[in-house]
């Protein structure tokens, strides 16, 4: 009959685990007579058990973990173990820090599988880090002594250490609590400490410094050397426990995770992944069919809703403490609901429960299979075309992912969860919606009757880190001149249009164009959806709202502008001109808000002034075209054209100097273009940009104001 392995972790470091762990060992072979093996695979400590017993192995575990010969039993282990001074076997971990961290895992499970036939118990110091060496332990193991001590953070911590060793699938019920040094005085009573960690302590071990400092001294484990001290009693009051209760026999029963699933796998609804973009962690997905994994989801789902109403938790979504807290309520609900499930045949590993764990959660509180897209830096854009169809953009570039929706009704509890929070609702009366995630993600959702094939989500993904020039710069989308360029025109309070086709990359320059206001000046923002990230403090952010259910209450982009004049601006920066607000951004341009930024829909700078002028005539005053055209000649300085070019990269293709106007035409004249001159073997462009030798009109007036503006950079000579 196959013997145990019992993992001994430290709820932290210093409570005397390696300690414990020996002196557990030298009980149990004192109390059955029965000659057990001790692991030290605390990596950390670099052989502290070497100190404790008073020897060493002649291989470390590490050594022993990366042997390629043929099965280890008695006779191969033998000579690469080594034998205490009571009788114990025991193997020693390494004592430099290098060769620690050359433990081979695949090695290690060998060696965790062959040693339980070898001896009837094998004790194994983990450590305090639940770490891949600890999990793959845990694997192979019966049950976890958990040490803690009566101190309030060591509780604290080692309630953490079983959250860590249940994120990891394994049931608490392999989790035993040690109350290590106990003193009856303390404060921190074993009550107090059960009451914390909800579970029931297995023993106390009391606190007896002398015995132990004696001990240690001698390199000799206190069980043997001091047998009738109090603490010793206490150690094989331990052993009898384990064998009167069959504690053993009985946790051995208990459903545990196994070791890792296959490097590629089917995802279910189709396709296949091997892990997770953008650096992720590697996840392996279920093999089994859809139906019996989504049954399984099915079944959990059902069960977390009879076990708690998500929607009726009082949880401000917004507050990131309580939305963590929901999150780890809701996952140890799952936890504790698929313990109890039959997945036989479904989950087969590790791997397979963590990823079920996780689409049920993600569904629950999140974005359901949507969160590893949103999760990987490499995805700019998610375009769901339908339930089984969704598209990413990467590197600028769309392709199909393996992803799927496992039916309508998912996907518009994911659009009900984007568009709630923002008070606003998507359904037949209203089947389209612009809304934006906590991030600031643009999303656009418009769902039947007006899809045919479902509904669609396109979601515009927010940068975590904040580009800036510096950034654009080394992606190639400008050069450090144009960029300073960039920077005169806003601190000399030009007033600038950023022109470009859908997903050139308008919003981004534009951010990066208003973070060179100066700080000491009052910005407001007015946006559709909220995008932008100033750097600067003085800054009021103004977010337009749609009409409700019963049709009132819009407040749109121009009512915005409108407001915003009344509140003293130094700087106005609206997102897009899309109407009629155009008028009133021109009218605020030539009334002193001088240094206004926005954008708008063109495929060039001549076309950026003929869309300017119909958007002035959706405004509803009845104006000339003359006097449009004016009103745009007198306030428009810059127009800066942002592309994406056909390999997918996005750059400033155009800056142009609104001039004047003569007769009825307005004069544009480009300072610098961007000039393709061939593509590399991948189809990359390659190019430059070039000066038209052209000093724009506002240079002088910039150098009046003491600004440095170098001649030189407008030669057309360079």
């Amino acid at each position: 009959m196959a013997g145990h392995i019992i993992a001994v972790v430290g709820g932290k470091g210093g409570v005397g685990k390696s300690v414990f762990t020996a002196n557990l060992a030298q009980a149990y072979l004192m109390e059955l007579r029965q000659r057990p093996l001790l692991i030290d695979l605390d990596l950390a400590s670099l052989g502290d058990q070497n100190l404790i017993l008073g020897t060493r192995s002649p291989k470390t575990v590490v050594e022993i973990s990366k042997l390629t010969g043929g099965a280890l039993d008695l006779k191969a282990l033998q000579p690469l173990m080594a034998t205490t001074a009571s009788g114990m076997s025991f193997i020693s971990a390494p004592t430099d820090a290098i060769a620690a961290r050359e433990l081979d895992l695949e090695g290690l499970g060998k060696l965790l599988k062959a040693a339980p036939n070898i001896f009837p118990v094998v004790f194994v110091d983990c450590g305090s880090a639940i770490e891949s060496a600890t999990v793959k332990v845990f694997e192979y193991a019966t049950m976890i002594y958990m040490v803690t001590t009566q101190d309030v953070i060591v509780v604290n911590q080692t309630k953490r250490a079983m959250s860590r060793i249940q994120d990891h699938l394994f049931p608490l019920d392999m989790v035993q609590v040690v109350l290590n040094r106990y003193v009856a005085a303390s404060i921190v009573s074993p009550q107090v400490i059960q009451k914390n960690l909800n579970k029931t302590l297995f023993a106390a071990i009391p606190d007896e410094p002398e015995t132990c400092a004696g001990a240690l001294a001698r390199s000799q484990p206190f069980v043997a050397a001091a047998p009738q001290a109090p603490i010793t009693r206490a150690f094989h009051d331990v052993i009898r426990k384990i064998q009167q209760t069959n504690v053993l026999t009985q946790l051995a029963a208990l459903k545990k995770p196994t070791g890792a699933a296959a490097k590629m796998q089917v995802i279910p609804g189709g396709g296949e992944i091997s892990g997770r973009g953008g650096g992720g962690t590697s996840l392996s997905v279920v093999s089994k069919s859809t139906d019996m994994w989504t049954n399984l989801k099915l079944r959990i789902h059902k069960g977390l809703v009879e076990t708690m109403d998500l929607k009726k938790q009082n949880v401000d979504m917004s507050d990131p403490k309580q939305k963590e807290a929901l999150r780890e309520k809701t996952r140890k609900a799952i936890l504790d609901i698929l313990a109890r499930e039959d997945s036989g045949g479904i989950l087969q590993n590790r791997d397979q429960s963590a990823q079920i764990v996780k689409e049920v959660l993600d569904e629950a509180l999140g974005l359901g299979p949507l969160e590893d897209l949103l999760a990987d830096d490499a995805v700019t854009e998610i375009m769901v075309n339908a339930r089984e169809q969704i598209f990413i953009e990467k590197a600028g570039k769309p392709g199909l992912s393996p992803i799927t929706f496992s039916s309508e009704q998912q996907m518009m509890n994911v659009i009900e969860r984007i568009v709630s929070p923002l008070g606003r609702r998507c359904d037949e009366k209203t089947p389209y919606v612009d809304a934006r995630l906590p991030d600031g993600s643009r999303v656009h959702v418009i769902i039947p009757p007006l899809a045919l094939r479902g509904p669609t989500i396109t979601i515009r993904k927010f940068p975590k880190k904040r580009i800036g020039a510096k950034e654009l710069v080394e992606w190639g989308s400008m050069t450090q001149e144009i960029a300073d360029f960039f920077r005169m025109c806003v601190e000399g309070r030009l007033n600038i249009i950023v022109s470009g086709g859908t997903g050139s990359g308008k919003t981004t320059l534009l951010n990066t164009l208003s973070n060179f206001i100066p700080t000491t000046e009052r910005i407001i923002t007015v946006e559709d959806a909220a995008e932008l990230q100033l750097g600067q403090e003085h800054v009021v952010r103004l977010e337009s709202r749609p009409k409700n259910i019963e049709g009132e209450g819009e407040v749109s982009i121009r009512d915005l502008v409108k407001c915003c004049l009344r509140m003293r601006p130094d700087r106005i920066v609206v997102g897009e001109c899309r109407s009629g607000e155009a008028l009133d951004m021109l009218q605020a341009m030539n009334t002193g808000h001088d240094g206004s930024l926005t954008t708008l829909h063109a495929n060039n700078p001549r076309d950026a002034i003929a869309r300017l002028e119909t958007l002035v005539m959706m405004s509803g005053v009845n104006m000339p075209l003359k006097a449009i055209r004016e009103q745009i000649a007198s306030a428009v300085n810059v127009i800066i054209q942002q592309s994406r070019l056909s390999d997918g990269s996005r750059k400033v293709t155009y800056v142009t100097e609104v001039t004047g106007i003569q007769g009825e035409v307005i004069s544009l004249q480009d300072i610098f273009i961007f000039k393709q001159e061939s593509v590399d073997k991948k189809r990359r462009i390659i190019g430059r940009y070039v000066p038209t030798g052209f000093v724009p009109k506002f240079v002088e007036e910039m150098e009046e104001k003491g600004m440095k503006v170098s001649r030189g950079l407008f030669s057309s000579a360079k």
